[in-house]
């Protein structure tokens, strides 16, 4: 395999992860919209401390 199928791949990857990550955020609150699973999945794949400091102002939702 060559380095762009190699980066393709990754990125294919990479998009499934998030997709996997949201859909299992989603399937443990039903109640949160689209930007809530986007906030809860930013929460946990940066920590809570770096999170906050990057959206002082965002929701603390949980994963």
């Amino acid at each position: 395999m060559g380095p762009e199928k190699r980066v393709a791949l990754a990125f294919q990857m990479s998009e499934q992860a998030r997709q996997t990550t949201a859909g299992g955020i989603g399937d443990r609150h039903p109640e949160y919209s689209d930007d809530d699973i986007r906030w809860a999945m930013f929460r946990l794949i940066h920590g809570d401390e770096l999170f906050r400091k990057a959206w002082p102002d965002a929701p603390i939702l949980e994963p």
